[in-house]
């Protein structure tokens, strides 16, 4: 980062800290020269844009190459400015993320802001929530997203005996409900389709077809929008216990009724699950298929601790 020309192979493997002393200790070049491959990778997984220029009368002879990291590549624009509060803001929105749910870009983008240098000593940064990835399929389809291919995957919808296979192209990762969908374009129904994650069965395939970037365009936004259409044609209403936890849930998404409360919700048999998790804390005044749905759970429930070990 110190130089507009870069440095050689060698230069590096006798002037940084680690190479050096490994060459000392005895280490040999090859195995240097194998390390600084494997830390070259490594840096650039991490968003670090490391350059390589050849000779210029043969810019593809490497042998005599030069590495260096483009300052402007690195760091942010300089008509970009944060406040101390900005800064801890940013830095709390990047720590909800597990970094294994982090695409590249966001990682680069969390580095540059680290290199600021500014100070993160606001009250607020020690207050990150997490977001986890309880579902396997997640990473894949959004690192698929990342590279606008299409993902084959097992999908078994309620009702149905054996799952069947969807081959999309994923266009948007978006949570309703508190429950993450995948949207996309279903190439054997030709047509956009959002489908539940938790309904995925076994590992998500990432293929070679690939599809135009733009598509993703406002996808996120077209899948809340579809969600929210459906949620709005289907409203339950729910007599709840006060002070428990299912009041606590349930009236963050729904409206207060003459009794009780009237909540919107995607799919039935998700949403009976939930409300059969809350026994009796609440009770399905209408519709009467999600109140036989919850009832059916109870009673399963009921018949799993009536039989013997």
């Amino acid at each position: 980062m110190a130089t507009d020309h870069g440095l050689t192979k060698d230069a590096i493997l006798s002037s940084v800290s680690g190479y050096r002393e490994l060459g000392e200790a005895g280490a040999s070049k090859a195995a240097l020269e194998k390390s600084f491959e494997r830390d070259k990778l490594n840096l650039r997984q991490l968003g670090v844009p490391i350059e390589t220029l050849g000779d210029t009368a043969d810019p593809e002879d490497l042998r005599s190459a030069r590495y260096r990291i483009a300052i402007g590549e690195y760091s942010l624009p300089d008509d970009i400015e944060f406040t101390p509060a900005e800064t801890a803001l940013l830095h709390l929105a990047g720590s909800v993320w597990g970094e294994g749910s982090m695409t590249d870009a966001a990682r680069s983008g969390l580095r540059k802001i680290r290199a600021l240098g500014n100070e993160v000593d606001e009250p607020i940064i020690g207050f990150a929530p997490r977001i986890s990835m309880r579902e396997p399929s997640f990473a894949p389809i959004e690192r698929a997203i990342d590279q606008c291919r299409s993902v084959n995957f097992a999908y078994l919808k309620p009702g149905e005996r054996t799952p069947r296979v969807r081959r999309v192209e994923p266009l948007a990762l978006v949570e309703y409900e508190a429950r993450w969908h995948v949207f996309g374009f279903d190439r054997d129904a030709g047509a956009e389709r959002t489908f539940l994650l938790s309904r995925i069965v076994g590992d998500v395939t990432i293929t070679r077809q690939s599809y135009a970037r733009d598509k993703r365009k406002d996808a996120g936004e077209r899948a809340l929008a579809g969600l929210r259409d459906v949620a709005s044609r289907n409203i339950a209403h729910l007599e709840v216990n006060p002070g428990t936890e299912a009041s606590l849930r349930l009236a963050r998404r729904a409206l207060p009724a003459d009794q009780g409360l009237r909540a919107p919700f995607v799919d039935a048999h998700i949403f009976a699950d939930e409300l059969a998790s809350y026994g009796p804390e609440v009770r399905v005044v209408e519709p009467a298929d999600l109140r036989d749905k919850v009832i059916e759970r109870l009673q399963g429930a009921l018949r799993a601790h009536e039989e013997p070990s």
